[in-house]
């Protein structure tokens, strides 16, 4: 991790990590943890805080941050894909997976969103099943809901109840 840098940042759905490297921001965990040999830098991630600060305020629909996410082939496609989500909108597994080409994808994209390094940029809370139902998330399933929720994205008995906490 030479040359790695993280802050800190607390959010409406709980402290953050972010993580950059001199390419863009690597990653965005859930939860203070400090990555091993990177170096403590608030400044190097004013950009990112601030950007994220106003997407949690209903102020921002689409980040301008340079992204570094680290995958396979397959799973930067995916990511690609997922930005092309837009704000308060849902999209299910398989079509992303048709998005991409590939019908048959669908757990595939699964995978490579539950490896998504970079939530909240990379919308992968955005991604539902293909009923609509609320599926895995890294930060948890309130915390998906919270976010869709937010940002006006459908009418689920799971986002309505995560709305209300």
């Amino acid at each position: 991790m030479c040359g790695m840098k993280y802050a800190f940042m607390d959010s409406p759905i709980g402290p953050l990590t972010l993580v950059s490297g001199s390419d863009g921001l690597r990653s965005i965990v859930f939860g203070a943890r400090a990555p091993d040999g990177a170096e403590l830098d608030s400044g190097a991630h004013a950009s990112v805080i601030s950007q994220l600060n106003e997407y949690f305020r209903g102020r921002r629909r689409v980040f301008d941050i340079p992204l570094a996410p680290r995958g396979t082939a397959f799973q930067r496609s995916v990511w690609r894909q997922l930005l092309e989500i837009p704000f308060g909108e849902t999209r299910s597994y398989g079509d992303v997976a048709r998005a991409l080409r590939n019908p048959g994808a669908a757990r595939a994209v699964g995978m490579a969103n539950h490896d998504n390094p970079i939530p909240i940029v990379i919308p992968c809370h955005r991604v539902v099943g293909a009923d609509g139902s609320l599926t895995g998330y890294g930060g948890g399933l309130d915390v998906k809901a919270r976010l869709l929720a937010m940002e006006g994205a459908g009418t689920t008995t799971e986002m309505a109840e995560a709305a209300a906490v």
